[in-house]
C-alpha cells in the first residue's frame, strides 16, 4: 500500500453514530479503501493508549452538545506506526440547518507531512518574506490552539491556502481578523477556531 496522504475528510452523523471517511483517512489508520467500515470502537482502537480516554471524552461531549468532533492526538496505524493528527471540523446540518452531525478533517502533522507538501511550501516562501507579520499572528494563533511546533502551523496554513485557492498572505489576513470574534468564547475556544479557520476563504471579501 502506497504512502498514507497527509489530510482526509470525514462525516460523523450524532443520530445512529455513523461514521464515514475519505481513503485517505483510511489509508492514515493503516487500510486500504474500502476493506473496513469505520464505527467508533474501531477509531478509537487506533488511539494511543495515552490518548484514547481524551478522545472518547471528546466524542461523547461532541454527540451530547451537537458539537463538532475536534482533538488532537496521536493515531497508530496497523502497521504500528504513530501519526500525530488534529481533527479540525465544523457542524454538519441538514436542509433546515438543524445540526446533524460534524464533518470536517484529519490533519496528519507528524514528520510524513513535510515531503508531500515541500511544493506548497516553497512557492508559499515568498509570500511569507513579503508578509511575515501577519502570517506570523496566524501562525501563534494556530499554535496556541491547537498546541503545535510554529511549522507545523505553517503547514495547516499553506493546505488551507492550497484547498481554497486563497493566497496565503490573503488567509492569514482574514484569520487575524476573525480573532477578535474569539474574545467571549474562550469555553469553546477550539470548536469556533476550528470553524473559523475551515471558512476563512468564505469572508475575504467580506470587508
Amino acid at each position: 500500500m502506497g504512502k498514507p496522504q497527509s489530510v482526509g475528510t470525514f462525516q460523523f452523523r450524532f443520530a445512529d453514530q455513523r461514521w464515514e471517511w475519505s481513503d485517505e483517512v483510511a489509508a492514515l489508520h493503516g487500510y486500504e479503501p474500502g476493506t473496513v467500515s469505520p464505527t467508533t470502537e474501531l477509531l478509537l482502537s487506533h488511539k494511543h493508549p495515552e490518548d484514547r480516554a481524551q478522545v472518547a471524552n471528546a466524542l461523547a461531549k461532541s454527540i451530547e452538545n451537537a458539537d463538532p468532533f475536534s482533538s488532537r492526538h496521536r493515531i497508530i496505524d496497523t502497521a504500528g506506526d504513530v501519526h500525530h493528527v488534529i481533527v479540525v471540523a465544523d457542524r454538519l446540518v441538514d436542509e433546515t440547518d438543524t445540526v446533524i452531525g460534524t464533518c470536517g478533517y484529519y490533519i496528519d502533522v507528524t514528520d510524513a507531512l513535510a515531503e508531500r507538501q515541500q511544493e506548497t511550501l516553497d512557492d508559499a516562501l515568498p509570500e511569507l518574506y513579503a508578509a511575515r507579520a501577519v502570517i506570523e499572528q496566524a501562525k501563534g494563533a494556530l499554535m496556541l490552539v491547537y498546541g503545535i511546533s510554529a511549522e507545523q502551523a505553517f503547514r495547516v496554513l499553506s493546505w488551507r491556502s492550497q484547498e481554497t485557492n486563497v493566497k496565503l498572505r490573503t488567509l492569514s489576513e482574514r484569520l487575524v481578523a476573525d480573532l477578535n470574534s474569539l474574545t467571549h468564547s474562550v469555553g469553546d475556544l477550539r470548536t469556533k477556531f476550528d470553524h473559523l479557520l475551515l471558512t476563512a476563504h468564505e469572508r475575504i471579501d467580506a470587508d
